[in-house]
């Protein structure tokens, strides 16, 4: 199909409530967001349309990349590369934006909007064009203390994710309180699904403090350790006993492979806009299944398009574990219909429901969201 047209969107959109989370090199300064700092991009192809998103954050925290920059890179640099160019698969467009170093969270925008073209041609949903097959996702929500800044509320909040039926809670661990806390909510909840995110806040130095992670029956350990160091995961994961996944780690196909090939983690977090999109998200989550390491759906604070391109992804059949969500009221105004959220009649447990309609099941409409958009571009 040959790309006509390409309309880029860069937004700020209202939060309900301030998302505030800390940085790794561990800072006392906890960022505080009110608006969340998207983009939106939409492929035409003729008369049809596909779209896609890349939300790597306000500021370059999470990873290099933020949506600012994200939208300057997709309008001067990716999206001349591919308009007017006739592209068969993902993988023709993958190549052509190889020149283009790094940069992944734009490529995912692009990769996502070609994806949900396609599957929308082929009249089936994303999910379907992905090979997933299970239209039910479990959820789970993650915690990070600047939301609940002493022991007590932040115990409450995670009584209060399990009582909204949340299948898991993940815990961001950074130095100071970590071990404290993981007793306190051990404790309170013997026998909950809790895994702790350092975001790799640690290092080889302080492996007195890893071995006590054996203490708490963690369901895994998340990235211990800084993002490059592979080896160092690996000498972590054949002392502990507590499953070590990598998330900050999985960048790349190349990255993961290596790290499969080091026997670095038992557990990969798959995040398709850190890893370049759907495409490669797949090869990875091949590579993971081929070696026997499950994968957990890993999602930014998002739009309705990357929530459930993310979640069409989390339908193939490695991913184990209960898939990253941040809750239909994040935004309080959101681009696209929320996913349906349904209980599980056997446990209670809240799940996602897939849609049937062709490719990401929903069309964004530019006029129910004018007045969030910081700027926008609209290319052939």
């Amino acid at each position: 199909m040959k790309i006509s047209r390409i309309d880029l969107y860069l937004l700020g959109l209202p939060l309900n409530s301030p998302l505030r989370f800390e940085t790794v090199p561990y800072s006392p300064n906890s960022q505080e967001w009110r608006e969340l700092q998207t983009v939106l991009v939409c492929l035409w192809s003729g008369d049809l349309s596909g779209w896609g998103e890349a939300a790597p954050g306000n500021g370059p925290f999470w990873t290099v990349e933020w949506s600012a920059g994200t939208y300057r890179v997709l309008r001067d640099w990716m999206s001349p590369l591919i308009l007017g160019k006739e592209f068969n698969t993902s993988s023709e467009l993958e190549e052509a934006l190889a020149i283009i170093r790094g940069h992944r969270a734009a490529k995912a925008a692009l990769d996502i909007a070609f994806w949900d073209l396609k599957s929308r041609i082929e009249g089936q949903p994303l999910y379907a064009a992905l090979g997933g097959t299970n239209r039910e996702l479990p959820l789970g929500t993650i915690l990070d203390r600047p939301n609940c800044p002493d022991l007590e509320r932040f115990v409450q909040a995670v009584a209060d994710a399990f009582e909204k039926g949340f299948s898991r809670v993940a815990v961001k661990i950074r130095p100071g309180l970590d071990l404290q806390l993981l007793n306190v909510l051990r404790h309170e909840f013997p026998a909950a699904d809790i895994h702790g995110d350092l975001e790799g806040a640690l290092n080889l130095n302080q492996m007195e403090i890893i071995y006590r992670f054996d203490d708490f029956n963690l369901r895994m350990l998340e990235q211990p350790l800084s993002a490059d160091d592979l080896v160092g995961h690996a000498m972590v994961q054949e002392a502990l006993r507590t499953p070590v996944c990598l998330d900050e780690s999985i960048t790349t196909p190349a990255q993961a492979d290596m790290a499969l090939e080091l026997h670095s983690a038992k557990y990969f977090n798959l995040n398709p806009v850190r890893v370049g999109g759907l495409t490669p998200a797949l090869a990875i989550h091949q590579a993971a299944h081929e070696h026997c390491v499950p994968c957990y759906l890993g999602m930014y604070p998002q739009t309705a398009v990357g929530t459930r391109a993310g979640l069409a992804l989390g339908t193939l059949s490695n991913f184990c574990y209960p898939a990253d969500y941040w809750g239909p009221n994040l935004l309080a105004e959101d681009v696209g219909e929320p996913i349906t959220l349904e209980r599980n009649p056997q446990d209670g447990k809240i799940q996602a429901k897939l849609w049937e309609k062709p490719g990401l099941g929903i069309t964004p409409d530019p006029q129910q969201f004018r007045q969030s958009i910081l700027e926008e571009a609209h290319l052939g």
